[in-house]
């Protein structure tokens, strides 16, 4: 079965996240998964890609050294603030009338129809994604996708739901990734790919609104009979609660941050205790200052509150509102901050619970992918297996430097793997002697004369080999080579002392 990797990258507003994928056939495992502190990015749009690029940069490293890989291309997920929704319409005679209405009939559709969309400003606006609502043949009218597929016609007709972005935040991106050197595989609209992350089918088609608290903007998408139906978001989120604790407190951006992780709660309330307690903050420089948490409680509340009207109206303006029978889900990194889900549920009546990346997926030994940070980056994950994207990495030859920094392990084989002839390569023979349990040693002709031969043993002996447990190196790479290279370098050592 094909093995493939798939890289993504989530360039929010308050973290990056790169996360590479292996993917063989039906099977996910995450193999990497990190975030670190972004820069140069405002409202999910990255407005400066000369500071992006200095901390991205570095992030991509740290991922190639520690799978031994190539980053080629990536997938990316496109701004989140300002989108506009349309409604957008195509209609073509079938050449085949009497056949079965295809997925990829489907498809074409759906370009035709994004194609043909008249942009009102074309030199500034671009059409990040669609999501078809309905379809209609000679004989049948306001059909789903999974209805129409299979069905005979000699026409067929869709409507479609198309969000449109600004044009200079596709171009700054791809002016990152230049300066990068990385290709970009595919770019995502993320609302649609982390909701199909986090969201069951039968949440989706009874009626559900996703909110996705980001650092800089927050987002709602509806759905509705497995339909996304509408979406809306406003550029505020974690982060203008960070500068608000900065401002009030008179403290630098990222103690603010520190603090509202920590001690940051949106109901005052709920405290019980903790209202009484003060938060004392010593400066080598300058006087201490005192925060009490039941202040800090305040200043949070205040602007949460704001956020969160403004989406319910969102929700009220989608026309969904009385039809959300699985209330709202709320996700993201800012969906941790305490109180957050009683505080909408107070505000809307709607029954509220977290949204977590739901368990598509292997990621052992990858902390953090089970949290709603991560949800984005799941869901391009899963977007890019379902489009049979290529596979993103190349595996470069071995770096002896970087397999004894690996802290490879000899493991003895069965009796079955052991090989009954030894290969030679140019220049160089094996002694194939295993007394004592040594290793046979390389001997190279050109640097200490004619090779040593000996006979080989009549019993088979097994031949140890080598493996590097503590990293995550693809199975294709050339472990014999490398055995090699580590022999003739202990020979050496020997040869020269």
């Amino acid at each position: 079965m094909e093995e493939k990797h798939i890289a993504a990258i989530d360039l929010g507003s308050s973290k990056f996240a790169v996360t590479v994928a292996r993917i063989s056939g039906d099977d996910i495992q995450i193999v990497y998964y990190k975030e670190t502190p972004s820069d140069g990015i405002r409202n999910s749009e990255v407005f400066n890609p000369g500071k992006t690029r200095q901390k991205l940069e570095s992030a991509i490293r740290e991922a190639e050294r520690e799978l031994n890989i190539k980053i080629m291309q990536v997938c990316v997920g496109l701004p989140r603030y300002p989108v506009t929704q349309e409604i957008a319409t195509g209609k073509f005679d079938r050449t085949e009338p009497n056949s079965c209405i295809t997925e990829e009939e489907i498809d074409t559709l759906k370009s035709l129809a994004l194609e043909a969309y008249p942009l009102s400003n074309p030199d500034t606006d671009e059409l990040y994604g669609a999501v078809a609502q309905s379809f209609s043949t000679a004989e049948y009218h306001q059909l789903v996708e999974q209805d129409v597929i299979g069905t005979v016609s000699r026409t067929l007709e869709g409507n479609f739901k198309v969000f449109i972005g600004r044009q200079h935040a596709v171009n700054t991106i791809d002016v990152l990734f230049n300066q990068l050197h990385i290709a970009i595989a595919r770019m995502y609209f993320l609302p649609d790919a982390v909701a199909k992350a986090v969201l069951t089918c039968e949440e989706m088609d009874s009626g559900v609104a996703l909110i996705d608290f980001g650092g800089g903007v927050t987002s709602v998408s509806i759905y509705h009979g497995n339909i996304m139906r509408y979406y809306g978001a406003i550029p505020f989120g974690g982060k203008v609660i960070t500068s608000d604790i900065k401002t009030e407190c008179s403290i630098s951006e990222d103690l603010a941050d520190n603090i509202k992780k920590g001690f940051g709660s949106c109901m005052p309330t709920r405290l019980q205790n903790l209202s009484e307690k003060t938060l004392q903050i010593q400066y080598d420089d300058r006087s201490d200052i005192e925060v009490r948490v039941s202040y800090l409680a305040e200043i949070i509340s205040e602007r949460t509150r704001e956020i969160v009207d403004a989406i319910l109206w969102h929700i009220q303006k989608s026309g969904f509102a009385g039809n959300l029978r699985s209330g709202i889900v709320i996700t993201g990194g800012g969906a941790n901050l305490l109180g957050l889900s009683y505080l909408i549920k107070e505000r809307s009546g709607y029954n509220v619970k977290m949204g977590y990346p739901r368990h598509l997926f292997s990621a052992e030994g990858c902390s953090g992918i089970y949290e709603t940070s991560a949800t984005a980056a799941m869901g391009m994950i899963l977007a890019a297996k379902n489009d049979r994207l290529p596979d993103c990495v190349d595996l470069p030859e071995f770096d002896p430097e970087a397999l004894r920094n690996a802290g490879l392990e000899v493991v003895e084989p069965t009796e079955d793997e052991a090989p009954e002839t030894v290969e030679e390569t140019s220049g160089t023979e094996w002694n194939s002697d295993f007394e004592n349990g040594e290793q046979g040693t390389l001997i190279d002709e050109s640097e200490f004369g004619e090779p040593v031969k000996k006979e080989k043993p009549k019993e088979k002996k097994p031949r140890r080999r080598w493996k590097a447990p503590s990293i995550k190196t693809p199975e294709s790479i050339n472990v014999l080579w490398q055995k090699v290279r580590n022999t003739f370098e202990e020979i050496y050592d020997d040869a020269t002392k």
